[in-house]
């Protein structure tokens, strides 16, 4: 570990910047056809900068030309205070702050959420990749059984390892991370957010907790808070849309699964476009 005095920090951008880049290399590799669309978009946005150079000036006047190829926002979801106290922790290395309240319970989904990006204009002009991240609520589970099991079944969950905590105590410390830090940083803070080829119910569990509340069984049935969509920036949103059939990928379909067994290829239909 480098001397307290020699410490080179990153800048909060920077560590922002690569796990934005380190998320969306896991979850094209996780959903192929994310990957997919990720080249439509940029075959798009390509061809409207090409048509528009008013559009082009535009953006190259306020620094988005450059950061037009990056996601705009992902989405995850977590089910105890302590995990969202913990993603806390990791979001403010990347200088990215809980924004915002956002109270689902009246359109009868169990969650809460916030936003977290950087809250200054001059940081969101480097990297404005925002992550909404919502919190179950088990008080609006129906079911007293139900939710005595799911806490259980959550509470033996960790999502962040040793060597995480580490990092958080490092950076807390020194005020920053230096690059051999920083790599190591976004490598475990990728892989909190992972695909795991197995659940961690039953599927009779899942099939229970999805009549319940489909965001329930998400949240629950996962070993890990994994990602629920990333939004690529569009520019033509209507030319992007009509050519997807052309690019076979599936206009989206359901939200949520109804089998464990068929998360992935659900969710590869889950393409968020805005």
């Amino acid at each position: 570990m480098p001397n307290s005095t020699e410490r080179k920090h990153v800048p909060s951008a920077g560590i922002r910047q690569a796990f934005a880049v380190a998320m969306s290399a896991m979850y094209s590799k996780e959903v192929p056809l994310y990957g997919k669309l990720l080249s439509l978009v940029g075959e798009t946005n390509q061809r409207v900068l090409k048509n528009e150079p008013e559009l082009r000036e535009k953006l190259a006047a306020t620094d988005n030309l450059d950061r037009i190829h990056l996601e705009r926002h992902g989405a995850i979801r977590v089910g105890r205070p302590d995990e969202l106290s913990q993603l806390r922790r990791v979001l403010h290395v990347l200088n990215m702050l809980p924004t915002g309240y956002y109270d689902l319970a009246s359109a009868g989904v169990p969650v809460h959420a916030t936003c977290f990006r950087a809250p200054e204009a001059s940081e969101l002009s480097k990297n404005s990749f925002r992550l909404f991240v919502s919190l179950l609520r088990p008080e609006l589970i129906k079911s007293d059984d139900l939710r005595q099991r799911a806490t259980r079944i959550l509470c033996r969950r960790r999502i962040f390892s040793d060597k995480m905590f580490t990092l958080l105590a490092i950076y807390e410390s020194n005020g920053g991370l230096v690059e051999s830090e920083t790599e190591e940083f976004v490598a475990e803070a990728t892989s909190a957010f992972q695909w795991h080829t197995s659940a961690a119910v039953s599927l009779a569990q899942y099939q229970e907790m999805s009549s319940e509340s489909p965001i329930l069984a998400d949240i629950v049935s996962f070993k890990s808070p994994h990602i629920n969509h990333l939004t690529p920036r569009v520019l033509d949103i209507d030319a992007v849309q009509s050519s997807m059939r052309d690019w076979n990928i599936p206009v989206r379909g359901r939200y949520l699964p109804e089998q464990p067994e068929q998360e992935r290829r659900q969710r590869s239909r889950i393409l968020e476009v805005q």
